[in-house]
């Protein structure tokens, strides 16, 4: 290893906004099939199905619609 490095240069990392956390989270087993029907459809895995639909959510500052009975 060298004493010192030269970062003069270094670029910031790209990908830095696309980093993910894993959760536990309890979703309903019906909204779960209704992922995974999904994922059949597209080839695309549920979990990223759930997290591209939860982002267009936050990204459109979409609103909860809660009626309760």
């Amino acid at each position: 290893m060298r004493k010192e490095y030269d970062f003069s240069e270094a670029k910031l990392n790209p990908y830095v906004k696309k980093l993910r956390k894993q959760i536990s989270i309890r979703i309903d087993i019906d909204t779960i099939e209704y992922f995974k029907k999904q994922a059949e459809e597209t080839g695309i895995a549920y979990q990223n199905l759930i997290n591209l639909y939860l982002n267009d959510c936050a990204v459109h500052s979409k609103k909860i619609n809660i009626a309760w009975k």
